[in-house]
């Protein structure tokens, strides 16, 4: 229980009496009008007044005449007749323009309640959407309390004879709501309230002498007993989610809180209790002045006496009175517009605006109550900076008083927000080292502090002699690490430079994965608040392989994981995994182990990392003996001949002619290689021979006499060998020089024939019987054109068709190719002449042999193996042609 007496008092509200409204000329309405001397200045309600209420932006009454009145924010007031009698309950909801009232339209107990909908009109006035009597029997009673439930789904009403009924269902309509007596007792319900809880709905109901909550949303509405002493009317509310929406209920000794369930806590309040209210994390109470004597009820009331009450505005959260002021006959306490409002028996209202959060700082900085004011600045939500601004000065209050210890704890809070140059300032006196020495802890261990201000702990360790909080500050590795985790990149990067080796040796598996998460996508671990939605920084992974020299197992950790999420990690990283991978596999002996990491290697050389660095590559899988390795390398840089030496000096008989195979195409000289090693071999290689001369011979690679020559090495070698080499071989020379002298007949023939032709062509006319043209086929016409090779064209087809006048168009494509090996053989031969000319006259002929090769001399190659007989028949065409050539001129 907590006594208000203790609780200090404020002025955090400013008062004063709301005016009229100016009409157009000057004057205040009719309706607001009052009489008096101030009825032109200050707003007075109709008098009357018996209830009201507040919500949809207005403030709402009921008078003794059955009119409901709105006094909107323009303060210009309305009203409609909405009783013939007197109105006498209101309930205006929050969330819907829907107003409930209790009222009277004949004399005798017959209370109706009628359901208006604010937002349509009828014949000028709001519409009534529903009617029906408040009591639900036959017998008489009064109506205490009304409540709505913002759903527009439950409606209570409370009675003077002890019972409460219930209406489920749209309050605004009859067809879907049913009424159901849900409490009954002896003692007057004074006060309901509906609380929501997920999807559980309570009702509570106060009496004069008991508190209980029904939980209406369920079948059988179950009841809970809550206390056994109640309240009278208005004196109960139901507060915000600031309090978790308790039931306030206030007595004349304490005013109590409740949960649907339990009693919650109690606050003494003394005082006779006429009104309670909650108001954004206040409570209102208003209670009777009992520096006043209160009036007897059967004394009269003459317009010289007033009944005084006492309204004080409490602040539960923070324990103080917010605001404390005496009124003359207080009507009601409405909260409207973010103020409350006063309403005074004499028509006045009196509006509480509440002052700003930084003015009721000041206040209670003038008092040096700053505990206050940082319980203030947290029920108010100030902002991070804001309370370090109130933690500074409250350490600057605790300093100047001499209380260094208090001060240096109020200062520990600003870290984060204010210079830490500030704090340390103050503290460089030796005798306040220990204060220095608390707060630099703190500094570290929210990752805020810089190097300066570790070696400024540093000193405070040594100065104090505190050797077991210097050790344990440089040896907690864990501690270390969970700092440069906060750091930003740059400087988590740089530390991780200096410090890496030592973390990595002592902690190694976190120190990987910070720097795995530094490598890839760095952010700040700030307690798990990182911000993941920007994009983080990324260090160069090569730069730390060196942290990891003498713990390989984590490097392997390292590099896998940089190579899996960042394929264009550098080449280093790529290299060094490589050669990691090639360290394990070398000194494995487990054989499926080995097996494992053989295929790892494998795997990364043929990922397509190693192709700007192959020499690289190859080195490290030469240095540890990684064969499978050396050969993929091989056959990726085309290095065939490396290929076969390799298996020739494994003596890999098979693999040397599976190669020549394979890669034969592309370098046919291996199939020699071959020979000449086999030939070299003592052992019995006759199939491989076999295979090898097969080939040979089908290509026409090497001339039988080498063949013979290279074998002659081997004596295992014996003549069977190379027998159907050779038989195949002279059986095709043999077949080549038929053939070469077939056509060596038949050229000499033609030579006859063409020889003839141009002798009768010099000694005898020619006659010319083409009757057609050769070009289009058609009879010929004069004038014609006629060839010495016996072709007639029609004079217009010849000028169409012809490149030239004394060449024939259909003879002159065979001609051209026979002029063009001419004239390239009397060129080569110029060329030799020129090249043996040049190189006998030079004094640098290395430098002629380099020009005329990179001119493209001697790109074309003449094979040894080419039978001599083919050059004789190249020079006997050429010269047939060449003669035919010369004497097939033009002739008319």
């Amino acid at each position: 229980m907590a006594a208000y007496l203790q609780w200090r008092r404020f002025v955090f509200f400013d008062k004063e009496l709301v005016k009229e409204p100016l009409g157009s000329d000057g004057a205040a309405p009719a309706a607001a009008a009052a009489p008096g001397p101030g009825a032109s200045k200050f707003l007075c309600l109709p008098p009357g007044i018996t209830v009201c209420d507040s919500g949809r932006g207005s403030l709402v009454f009921g008078d003794m005449e059955g009119q409901i009145w709105f006094l909107p924010r323009s303060l210009q007031l309305t009203g409609f007749q909405a009783y013939k009698l007197r109105v006498t309950h209101l309930y205006q909801l929050k969330q819907h323009n829907i107003l409930a009232s209790v009222g009277e339209d004949e004399e005798g107990i017959n209370p109706l309640v009628k359901i208006w909908n604010l937002e349509k009109r009828d014949g000028g006035s709001p519409l009534c959407t529903r009617i029906f009597p408040a009591i639900p029997g036959t017998e008489p009673t009064v109506v205490s309390c009304l409540t709505v439930h913002e759903n527009l789904n439950f409606m209570a009403i409370g009675f003077t004879d002890g019972s409460v009924t219930l209406n489920k269902g749209d309050i605004t309509r009859d067809r879907h709501s049913k009424t159901q007596i849900l409490h009954k007792g002896n003692y007057p319900v004074t006060g309901l309230a509906f609380r929501q809880a997920g999807k559980t709905t309570h009702l509570f109901v106060v009496t004069t002498e008991n508190v209980q909550s029904y939980a209406v949303s369920g079948k059988d509405c179950p009841r809970v007993e809550l206390d056994t002493h109640g309240c009278g009317l208005r004196c109960s509310a139901l507060s915000d989610p600031s309090q978790d929406l308790q039931f306030i209920v206030a007595g004349d000794e304490c005013v109590y809180l409740y949960q649907p369930d339990e009693r919650g806590p109690c606050f003494a309040f003394e005082g006779h209790k006429l009104i309670a209210h909650w108001f954004r994390g206040y409570l209102v109470i208003v209670s009777r002045d009992r520096k006043v004597s209160p009036k007897s009820e059967f004394t009269s009331r003459d317009s010289q006496s007033s009944d005084k009450q006492l309204l004080n505005v409490y602040d539960l959260c923070n324990k103080f009175i917010a605001y404390s002021a005496v009124f003359e006959d207080i009507v009601d306490v409405l909260a409207e517009w973010g103020s409350l409002y006063v309403l005074t028996r004499d028509g006045r209202v009196h509006a509480l605006q509440e002052k700003d959060t930084q003015t009721k700082l000041e206040m209670l900085f003038k008092k040096n109550l700053f505990e206050m004011a940082i319980n203030l600045a947290k029920s108010q939500h100030l902002d991070s900076d804001g309370l370090a601004q109130i933690f500074m000065q409250y350490g600057d209050h605790l300093y100047s008083k001499g209380n260094h210890d208090g001060a240096v704890q109020q200062y520990i809070r600003t870290i984060g927000k204010l210079e830490p140059s500030y704090v340390i300032r103050k503290f460089l006196d030796a005798q306040r080292i220990h204060n220095l020495t608390a707060y630099l802890q703190t500094l570290h261990r929210q990752s805020l502090a810089n190097a300066d201000h570790t070696t400024l702990l540093l000193n405070c360790y040594t100065k104090l002699k505190d050797s077991s909080k210097l050790e344990e500050f440089i040896k907690n590795y864990q501690e270390a690490l969970r700092y440069i985790g906060k750091l930003p990149f740059e400087q988590a990067e740089s530390n991780m430079k200096r410090y890496g080796k030592i973390l990595m040796h002592h902690i190694p598996e976190q120190t990987t994965q910070l720097l795995k998460g530094l490598c890839t996508d760095y952010q700040p671990n700030l307690d798990g608040r990182g911000d993941r939605e920007t994009p983080g920084c990324r260090a160069n992974s090569e730069e730390f392989i060196p942290i990891f020299a003498n713990n390989p197992r984590e490097l392997k950790a390292f590099l896998e994981h940089m190579s899996e999420v960042q394929p264009d990690s550098p080449q280093g990283i790529y290299d060094t995994l490589l050669e990691l991978r090639l360290q394990n596999w070398a000194h494995e002996e487990d054989p499926r182990v080995k097996e494992k990491l053989h295929a790892e290697a494998i795997s990364l050389l043929k990922s397509g990392r190693f192709c700007d660095v192959f020499d690289k590559a190859l080195v490290l899988c030469q240095m540890h003996d990684f064969q499978d390795g050396v050969l993929y390398l091989y056959e990726q840089g085309k290095l065939f001949q490396q290929i076969m030496h390799y298996h020739m000096q494994h003596e890999q008989y098979r693999q040397v002619v599976a190669v020549c195979q394979r890669h034969g195409e592309q370098e046919p000289s291996l199939w020699e290689q071959a020979l000449s090693y086999f030939a070299r071999k003592e052992e019995d290689c006759k199939e491989y021979v076999a295979a090898v001369l097969k080939h040979i011979e089908s290509k026409n690679l090497m001339p039988p006499l080498l063949v013979v020559q290279t074998l002659a090495h081997n004596s295992t070698a014996t003549l069977s060998v190379i027998r159907d080499y050779l038989v195949q071989k002279l059986q095709k020379q043999s077949q080549q020089i038929a053939q070469d002298e077939l056509r060596v007949r038949r050229y000499r023939e033609e030579t006859t024939r063409i020889r003839q032709e141009i002798q009768e062509l010099k000694a005898s006319p020619k006659i010319f019987q083409k009757t057609k043209c050769s070009i289009c086929n058609s009879a010929l016409e004069l004038p014609s054109v006629h060839f010495l090779c016996g072709h007639s064209f029609h004079q217009h087809c010849f000028e169409s068709y012809s490149e030239s006048d004394a060449d024939c168009p259909t003879c002159l494509p065979e001609n051209r190719k026979v002029m063009d090996m001419i004239r390239a053989q009397e060129q080569k031969h110029d060329l030799h002449d020129q090249f043996q000319h040049q190189l006998k006259c030079s004094n640098d002929s290395f430098s002629v042999i380099a020009d005329y090769f990179g001119r493209g001399v001697f790109n074309k190659l003449t094979l040894l193996t080419d039978p001599p007989t083919a050059k004789l028949t190249a020079s006997l065409e050429a010269g047939l042609q060449r003669d035919l050539l010369l004497h097939t001129r033009r002739g008319t």
